[in-house]
């Protein structure tokens, strides 16, 4: 028999030289939270993370930077919240302080990137401003979002991920990025971001207020095509980067958009993702770390070029010594 693939199987060397995707931890982007107490807080939907305080938040930034993951997405859980979510374009805000300090510290080592979105900053947990009628008011919205653009910016965050689905988001922080200077500021478009039951754990994460859901702005779980075209619109606006989210459910999705994207395309493995493995390898239903490995390496099979995940520092050092 002259056809044989499992020649190509035999042995580790053989496997490892043929190998299509491959993990390097430059890859990996580390999702953080901060939040303004003293003391790091966990979160108990997520276990072995926590809401950082700025204290151990630079211990976490700089094993991470140590570890050469490629960034780290940053969150900000502030004590008081409003209807407009003033904290977000607050200079002393929480997630302005801690990017100020993630750039001081590790802006050389590692890419700096906030969540520019109004959902931890809003009494209502919206993502944006709501109208009189309680609905979401978009074009208000988008005001909001250029004055946290530059406060963002002014604080050194050197990519801003825009994921609050709102129409037109990527042009008009572009816009108001470069009136005021910051043309080297990227943006990453959350364009193909579900309403996904998997964002569970993160609503602890950040002590989300919302009531309801955000089906009338993020994506329809039944929607394939939808994706691709929110994302090749975000990429006309001037988005950098697009991103898939979550990622192991919508892989097909994320193959769509990774197939005629010009632009990187990124995908996030949520809180509900990680909740499951962790708890499952509690139990001891399966291993933890082969699972780790294996479902990032099936994102970036499928088109990711960078994932974010909250194993991202953990996979890191792990990439020094093993091959995933």
């Amino acid at each position: 028999m002259r056809i044989r693939p499992r020649r190509l199987r035999q042995t580790p060397a053989v496997r490892r030289l043929v190998r299509q995707t491959r993990l390097h931890a430059a890859e990996l982007v580390l999702p953080m939270f901060v939040h303004e107490g003293d003391e790091p807080r966990p979160i108990a939907s997520m276990p072995g993370m926590v809401q950082h305080s700025l204290d151990s938040f630079r211990g976490a930034l700089a094993e991470a930077a140590g570890a050469r993951v490629g960034g780290v997405m940053l969150f900000g859980v502030p004590s008081r919240r409003d209807a407009t979510g003033t904290g977000a374009t607050d200079p002393d805000g929480i997630l302005n302080r801690a990017t100020e300090i993630a750039a001081a510290e590790v802006g050389d080592a590692l890419v700096v990137q906030t969540d520019l979105c109004l959902d931890e900053f809003t009494d209502h947990g919206h993502c944006g401003v709501l109208d009189a009628d309680g609905r979401i008011d978009n074009d208000a919205t988008l005001v909001r979002y250029a004055e946290m653009a530059l406060a963002q910016a002014r604080a050194g965050s050197a990519l801003l991920g825009l994921s609050g689905m709102m129409d037109g988001q990527v042009a008009h922080v572009r816009d108001a990025l470069d009136a005021e200077g910051f043309t080297d500021v990227a943006l990453l478009g959350y364009a193909a971001k579900y309403a996904s039951a998997y964002y569970g754990p993160f609503r602890e994460a950040v002590d989300s207020q919302l009531s309801g859901d955000r089906r009338t702005y993020q994506l329809d779980a039944g929607n394939r095509r939808e994706g691709r075209r929110e994302a090749e619109l975000d990429a006309a606006e001037g988005a950098d980067v697009v991103m898939v989210k979550p990622a192991s459910s919508y892989l097909d999705v994320l193959a769509d958009v990774a197939r005629t994207s010009e632009v990187p395309v990124w995908a996030y493995q949520v809180s509900g993702e990680y909740a499951m493995v962790e708890a499952a390898a509690a139990q001891g239903w399966l291993d933890r770390e082969a699972v780790i490995a294996e479902s990032v390496l099936a994102i970036r099979r499928a088109g990711a070029d960078a994932v974010l995940t909250y194993w991202a520092t953990e996979l890191a050092q792990r990439l020094t010594t093993e091959e995933l």
